[in-house]
C-alpha cells in the first residue's frame, strides 16, 4: 500500500514539474491568434460556352471557410507561424463537410514557416510552407500570386533604397507513381524526375516617388513532375488532377507552363495514346526542362494624386520534345513542339479624387503564330492571378474561386496569356459612411492565330473549364465584362461584400466552329456560347 502511494505521489511530482516546466517555456514565447470568417452566398452561371451539358453546377450555392493564425514570437529575431484553414465547405456537399452532420472533414493546414534573423546581421529567412506573390505592379502578379508554396525566402537591406530578395521554392516533387508498359515492365522509375525547384533574385528599388523591383526567376522541371499526380499508375494525368486541397496550384500549373499542350488546351497526346494500333506517345528528348521567367515591374507616385504602374513580364518553357496532335482536318500530326515562352506588357493609370479614384488600365501579351512546329508564343506562368477584373480575374475574388456555382471560373482564368484588353474603372467611391463601390469595364480580346482552333479538343474546351488554360481567345474573339464589387462595413470586424457581374460572349462562332467535333452523338457538333454573370453576397469577419 505504502508502495502504491509512494508510486502515485512520484507521478503527480512528475506531471507537475512538466507543467510547471511548460510554463517556464512559455513564459518566454507570446503567443498572439488571428481569424477570418468568410460566409458567401452566390447566384450565377459562369460557363461561357454552350452546347450539350452546359448546366453542370448549380445557379445557387452557399459556401464557408474559416481561417485561424497562430503566431509564436520569441523575440523580433524569432517568430514561427501556423495557418489552419477549414473548408470550403459547400453548404449541404458531403465531400466538403457541409453536409448533414457536418463532420469537419475540411480542416488543413495552410501555411506554417519559421521567422529568424541571422545573428548579428540584417540578413532575415523565412522557411516552411509559406504564401507568395512575386513582385509586381498594374493589376498583379502574371507569373505568380497569392499562392502557398515550401522553400526558403531570404531577404537583406542594404540601404533605405535598395534591398536584394533570393529564394528556393520547391512546388512539386515525390508525386510521380510510376507508369507501366503494356508488357507491365516499368516506363520510368518511381518518385525520378518528378520535382520542379524555382530559384530566384528580387533587388526592390525605392526612390522617392518611384519604385522599381527588377527580378528573375529559373526553374527546373523534370520530365515525370506532371505525370499521375493525384491519379493511379499508368498514363498522365490530366491537368484537373493536378489539384491541390485549396486550388491554389493544381489546375494553372498544369495549363499554364503549357505541359499538356503548346497552347494549354490543345490535344496534345502527351503520355501513351493507341493510334491506328501502334502504341506511340509524347517522345521525351531530356529528362530535363527549364524554366525561366523575367519580370520589371515601376510604381511612380511622384506625381501625386497621379499613380502610374506598368510591368514587363517574360516567360519561358523548355518542353520535352515533339509530340502527336490532333488536326481537325487532317487527323494526328506530328511534330508539335512542346515548348512556351511569351512577353506580356500592362499599365494602370489612377487619378486619386475625394469621392473615389478613377483610372484606365490595359494589357498585351503575345499569342501563338499558328505553326505547332515552333512551340506556344504565349507566356506560360505557374500560378498567374491578374486582378484587373473581378470575374475572369482575382480582384475580390480570392474566397469564389472554388465556388460550385462559378461552374469552372478558377485560377486558370486569371492568365492574360494570348490576350489584349483595355479597361476603365472608378474604384473606392464612397458616397455614404463605410459604403465603398468599385465599378469595371473592361474589353479582353485574343492575339492568338485564329488557325490555332483546328488543333482543339472540343468546341468548348476554350472558355478555360476543365482544368484548361483560358479563356482562349483568338484575334476574332472577344468578351465584354462588367464588375460592381461593393463593401459595407457593419462593424469594425465584420464587412459584407456585394459584387454582381456579366461578360458579354464575342467569341466568333465561325472561327470555332473548325474546332475539332468530338462529342457528335451528344449533340456538341457545333461551337455554341452564352453570356455569363453572377450575384454574390459575402459576409467576412476578422479579428
Amino acid at each position: 500500500m505504502l508502495n502504491k502511494f509512494k508510486k502515485s505521489c512520484l507521478v503527480v511530482m512528475l506531471a507537475a514539474g512538466m507543467l510547471l516546466g511548460a510554463n517556464v517555456g512559455a513564459q518566454a514565447v507570446d503567443f498572439k491568434a488571428k481569424g477570418e470568417w468568410r460566409i458567401a452566398f452566390g447566384l450565377g452561371n459562369a460557363q461561357l460556352k454552350g452546347g450539350h451539358g452546359v448546366q453542370k453546377h448549380d445557379l445557387f450555392g452557399a459556401t464557408q471557410r474559416l481561417r485561424l493564425q497562430l503566431d509564436a514570437v520569441a523575440s523580433e529575431n524569432l517568430s514561427g507561424r501556423v495557418w489552419f484553414e477549414i473548408g470550403y465547405q459547400d453548404w449541404g456537399n458531403a465531400g466538403s463537410g457541409g453536409a448533414l452532420g457536418a463532420d469537419g472533414i475540411q480542416v488543413k493546414v495552410k501555411n506554417a514557416y519559421l521567422d529568424w534573423i541571422v545573428p548579428e546581421t540584417d540578413l532575415k529567412l523565412r522557411m516552411g510552407i509559406q504564401n507568395v506573390t512575386l513582385p509586381n505592379a498594374a493589376g498583379g502578379s502574371s507569373i505568380m500570386g497569392a499562392t502557398d508554396i515550401a522553400g526558403i525566402t531570404g531577404s537583406y537591406q542594404f540601404t533605405d533604397e535598395v534591398g536584394l530578395t533570393a529564394f528556393w521554392y520547391r512546388p512539386v516533387n515525390d508525386n510521380f507513381n510510376g507508369s507501366t508498359k503494356s508488357n507491365g515492365e516499368p516506363r520510368y522509375d518511381e518518385h525520378y524526375l518528378d520535382n520542379i525547384d524555382l530559384f530566384g533574385l528580387a533587388v526592390p528599388l525605392s526612390f522617392e516617388g518611384v519604385e522599381v523591383t527588377p527580378w528573375a526567376m529559373y526553374g527546373m522541371m523534370g520530365r515525370n513532375a506532371l505525370y499521375n499526380y493525384n491519379t493511379s499508375k499508368g498514363g498522365l494525368g490530366r491537368a484537373a488532377t493536378f489539384n491541390t486541397p485549396d486550388g491554389a496550384l493544381g489546375n494553372s500549373l498544369f495549363a499554364n507552363v503549357g505541359y499538356q499542350g503548346i497552347a494549354g488546351n490543345l490535344d496534345i497526346h502527351n503520355g501513351t495514346r493507341q493510334l491506328n494500333g501502334a502504341r506511340r506517345g509524347f517522345r521525351h528528348t531530356k529528362a530535363y526542362s527549364s524554366l525561366f521567367f523575367f519580370g520589371l515591374p515601376i510604381k511612380v507616385t511622384a506625381f501625386d494624386p497621379i499613380n502610374v504602374e506598368f510591368e514587363f513580364d517574360y516567360g519561358y518553357f523548355g518542353g520535352f520534345g515533339k509530340d502527336y496532335v490532333w488536326n481537325y482536318r487532317r487527323g494526328f500530326a506530328k511534330n508539335a513542339d512542346s515548348s512556351r515562352s511569351g512577353w506580356l506588357i500592362k499599365a494602370l493609370v489612377e487619378y486619386k479624387m475625394d469621392w473615389g479614384v478613377p483610372g484606365i488600365f490595359g494589357w498585351y501579351g503575345s499569342g501563338d503564330d499558328g505553326d505547332i512546329k515552333n512551340g506556344s508564343e504565349r507566356m506560360p506562368s505557374i500560378k498567374a492571378n491578374q486582378k484587373f477584373t473581378s470575374f475572369t480575374g482575382a480582384a475580390g475574388q480570392d474566397f469564389y474561386q472554388n465556388s460550385n456555382f462559378k461552374g469552372g471560373f478558377n485560377e486558370t482564368m486569371c492568365s492574360l496569356a494570348g490576350t489584349w484588353g483595355v479597361g476603365l474603372q472608378v474604384r473606392d467611391m464612397e458616397f455614404l459612411e463605410d459604403l465603398k463601390h468599385t465599378f469595371r469595364v473592361a474589353y479582353i480580346g485574343g492575339t492568338n492565330d485564329p488557325s490555332m482552333v483546328r488543333y482543339f479538343r472540343g468546341a468548348g474546351d476554350w472558355a478555360g473549364t476543365d482544368g484548361y488554360e483560358g479563356p482562349y481567345l483568338t484575334k476574332n474573339d472577344g468578351l465584354v465584362e462588367f464588375n460592381l464589387d461593393n463593401t459595407y462595413k457593419i462593424y469594425d470586424n465584420l464587412q459584407v461584400g456585394f459584387d454582381l457581374g456579366y461578360i458579354i460572349n464575342c467569341v466568333d462562332k465561325g472561327t470555332w466552329n473548325h474546332s475539332r467535333r468530338w462529342d457528335a452523338n451528344a449533340g456538341d457538333r457545333h461551337f455554341s456560347k452564352h453570356d455569363a454573370w453572377k450575384a454574390q453576397l459575402t459576409f467576412n469577419y476578422t479579428f
